[in-house]
């Protein structure tokens, strides 16, 4: 392992909903908890945009700060995630799939000392967290 070690990967998931169903979702910050066991508490300092930083606790851990990078409404977000050395960044997009459909998408990318270990430990349970989201943005545009 080294310094510039660089870990890559991405989950996906389509839904029925609509892209701005789960933008709104996306947007509701505080609401994040909800629907992703991996935060037990979530503050963001400003508007869902570039360059705001919010402090992220998951569950039985010391809380993590973490930035908005790039913010394009109803397409995508990437938060960046430091600790030390090692970045980790998380884009979430938001695209057309087939039939109508949305798939979404959770790209990672670990860079720094034990990007691999980390990186793989910090996404483990993205596909719960993608399949809880469907579950309800699926919810919310039935309603």
């Amino acid at each position: 392992m080294t310094d510039t070690e660089i870990w890559r990967t991405d989950y996906s998931a389509e839904t029925t909903a609509a892209p701005i169903t789960i933008w709104r979702i996306f947007k509701n910050v505080a609401g994040w908890k909800d629907w992703n066991a991996g935060i037990a508490e979530i503050v963001i300092d400003g508007p869902f945009a570039a360059g705001t930083w919010f402090t992220m606790q998951p569950p039985g851990e010391a809380p993590l700060r973490c930035r908005l990078v790039e913010v394009r409404d109803n397409a995508c977000f990437v938060d960046e995630t430091r600790v030390g050395d090692l970045v980790v960044t998380v884009a979430h997009k938001i695209e057309p799939a087939s039939g109508g459909r949305s798939r979404i998408t959770y790209a990672v990318e670990a860079k720094g000392p034990d990007a691999a270990d980390i990186g793989a430990a910090v996404s483990a349970d993205f596909p719960d967290v993608l399949a809880a989201l469907v579950k309800l943005a699926e919810a919310k545009q039935a309603s």
